[in-house]
């Protein structure tokens, strides 16, 4: 049985479709579609419900240890008011999950985990934490809302403070008022565009999201989610990430950090050598549209196999993620790609696809 977040009936009473996600009965999409509300994200600002994210607080004073032990990336030194994107390997060095680490407080970090893996990560943090730390799952204790797009502070300038809102991507601000509902703010995102994502508690989340639509940003579905995180070369779990593919390979190397001390996966890091297949980009050049799961050819030959692809609405092509063999991996390289049993022309390409002009 699916569980409902705490905007549910708003969802409902836009005509979201609603479909199973995750565990969670959530919108694909609104009746303005997949495109529209891509498009309002890339050109304005986009509303999500992200509710169905795992969270949880790992406390302590040896909180810091335990993280640094736990999770690929470096959080000794790390300021209050940041957050970092990590992963959490297994011992063979494969992904368990990526996530967002948030510090609090010296002895305080708040995580971010995927919505499909919060129980298998919650069980993985209960077995390996180590030392003076302790583990609390806040994961129905806290609804989340993304409000994404170049107008994010437009939409929030009549409902909170905007000097009070976090001024650089990847920190957070704990106590923000939103619509008259304590918040924690912070500037981050799964769509390539600068905005924030608020928590707070689920009670309070209709009256914020219906202050947000109130104040022009445009609802969107997970339809719109997948296309601009992937028009953006954000990994997805279960496609770009997994329990066997190492985050060297994935293009990841920025969160692991190999000079730290040992941590769950790092000898296996170590002994990996030169990757065998790494994570691309690919554009179709000829017809079709690119999916997950194709096969890749050069010269009659399989190279690779697609992990993610669309027809990108902002960039008006079909563009796909896939990993190839590292032989073959540099842009400028002809390929084909087997959509529904023909081969589609396809260029390898740098990532990210999409990058948003900074405006600050």
């Amino acid at each position: 049985m699916e569980k409902k977040t705490p905007l549910y009936e708003q969802h409902v009473a836009l005509k979201g479709r609603i479909v199973p996600f995750a565990g969670y009965l959530l919108p694909v999409q609104y009746p303005t579609g997949v495109i529209a509300e891509h498009m309002a994200v890339r050109q304005h600002a986009g509303l999500f419900d992200v509710s169905h994210m795992g969270e949880a607080l790992i406390e302590g004073p040896q909180a810091e240890q335990a993280l640094n032990y736990i999770l690929s990336n470096q959080f000794t030194g790390m300021p209050v008011g940041k957050a970092r994107y990590s992963l959490m390997l297994n011992e063979a060095g494969g992904v368990v999950d990526d996530l967002i680490v948030y510090r609090r407080s010296e002895t305080s970090f708040f995580l971010v985990l995927n919505a499909a893996n919060t129980e298998k990560d919650l069980a993985w943090l209960r077995a390996h934490l180590q030392g003076e730390a302790s583990l609390t799952d806040l994961s129905d204790r806290v609804a989340q809302i993304a409000v994404q797009g170049p107008e994010a502070d437009k939409v929030l300038s009549g409902l909170a403070d905007l000097e009070a809102l976090p001024k650089k991507y990847y920190s957070f601000v704990e106590h923000v008022t939103v619509a008259s509902v304590p918040c924690m703010v912070s500037r981050t995102g799964y769509t390539g565009e600068d905005g924030y994502e608020l928590y707070m508690e689920p009670k309070d989340a209709p009256a914020v999201w219906e202050a947000l639509v109130q104040a022009g940003a445009t609802p969107c579905g997970l339809g719109a989610r997948d296309t601009l995180r992937l028009e953006a070369s954000m990994p997805l779990y279960g496609h770009e990430l997994n329990d066997h593919m190492d985050p060297l390979c994935a293009g990841l190397g920025f969160a692991v950090k190999l000079d730290k001390e040992d941590f769950i996966g790092k000898s296996a890091l170590m002994q990996l050598g030169e990757p065998a297949r790494v994570r691309v980009g690919l554009k179709a050049t000829g017809r079709g549209i690119l999916r997950e799961d194709q096969p890749i050819w050069i010269d009659g030959k399989e190279v690779g196999v697609t992990t993610s692809g669309t027809h990108c609405p902002y960039l008006g092509v079909s563009c796909a993620m896939a990993y190839v063999d590292t032989a073959c991996s540099a842009p400028g390289t002809a390929v084909e790609v087997e959509v529904r049993g023909r081969h589609v022309a396809a260029e390898i390409v740098p990532l990210p696809f999409y990058k948003r002009t900074k405006s600050k």
